[in-house]
């Protein structure tokens, strides 16, 4: 267990009990310790936690408290696991509940870089909130980045893989998407203040963090309608290919049909034809096949066919 009390900076200390402490505090501990200290609290509530079941990020107001969870995208690896916690609040303070430390590694960024001109409760949720999605913008700048460098793929007709690696950006996207809409809801829980456990005053920090996951939502779905797009131009680009390669083959074939006639009229092989016996046929029917073969080619490149 570890227990910071809200001041200038956050502080770690040490308490016995938490019951009319004079100052609001942040403690975080594992699913184990909550289970043999829930009653320190006075929570008033039977809080489950299940963290292995957590599948989003959520806040839900209860009478004398708000409990909720936190599904949040490991940055560090997009595609790996999210990582778990689930938390409980009142006007004293806040308990996380972590077995994975994340909680704790942004409490510990907090405690390190930031000093508060007005320390409170709010200002703390305000910097967490700041804290989990600090550095998205050059995350989706990344994607952004890909994108672009898929669509020059794309231009020079280079599109093997594409779809693909499409497909994993527009999963990862999707991803950001609901986390956002996710940290969205749980800071308009925070914003109605229906318990009364925050301040009038202090409510602008959750419009502000609000206003900025909002941009970050905005960003994702241009993003996400950018990989849309892309998708069809690479398509586009592939129905291109597979037409001009059915239209050659549709020259070709339309070069040889008339040799096809010839090598056909002169298999059937009746006796009275008369070319059978001429003694240039070969060399003449030779040179009207080469004939018919260059004025074909000519006459479609004069039309852009070829």
């Amino acid at each position: 267990m570890r227990c910071y009390k809200i001041g200038e900076k956050l502080e770690e200390v040490s308490v016995k009990t938490f019951k009319n402490l004079d100052f609001q505090y942040v403690v975080i501990l594992s699913e184990e310790e909550w289970t043999k200290n829930k009653a320190d609290f006075d929570l008033g509530i039977e809080l489950e936690i299940g963290l292995s079941s957590i599948t989003s990020t959520r806040a839900a107001v209860n009478y004398d408290s708000i409990t909720g969870r936190f599904h949040v995208i490991d940055r560090q690896n997009l595609s790996g696991k999210p990582k778990d916690f689930a938390f409980t609040l009142d006007e004293k303070g806040i308990i996380f509940i972590d077995d994975e430390g994340l909680s704790c590694e942004l409490i510990e960024k907090i405690a390190l870089t930031k000093k508060l001109v007005n320390p409170c409760l709010e200002r703390f949720l305000y910097d967490f909130l700041e804290q989990i999605i600090c550095n998205d913008a050059n995350i989706l700048s990344s994607f952004d980045n890909s994108l672009d460098e898929i669509e020059k793929q794309i231009f020079n007709g280079k599109t093997e893989n594409i779809l693909k690696n499409l497909a994993d950006i527009r999963n990862s996207l999707r991803d950001f998407k609901i986390h956002y809409l996710e940290l969205i809801d749980v800071c308009q829980e925070f914003e109605e203040n229906e318990n009364h456990f925050f301040k009038a005053k202090n409510d602008r920090y959750f419009h502000l963090v609000n206003q900025r996951i909002q941009r970050l939502y905005e960003r994702v779905i241009t993003l996400v309608e950018f990989t849309v797009q892309l998708r069809e131009y690479c398509q586009t680009k592939t129905d291109e290919r597979q037409n001009r390669t059915l239209a050659f083959l549709a020259v070709v074939s339309a070069i040889f049909m008339p040799l096809t006639l010839i090598v056909g009229w002169y298999g059937m092989n009746f006796k009275y034809m008369p070319e059978l016996e001429y003694r240039y046929a070969y060399p003449i029917l030779f040179v009207i096949c080469i004939f018919i073969v260059i004025g074909s080619i000519f006459i479609f490149k004069k039309k852009k066919i070829l």
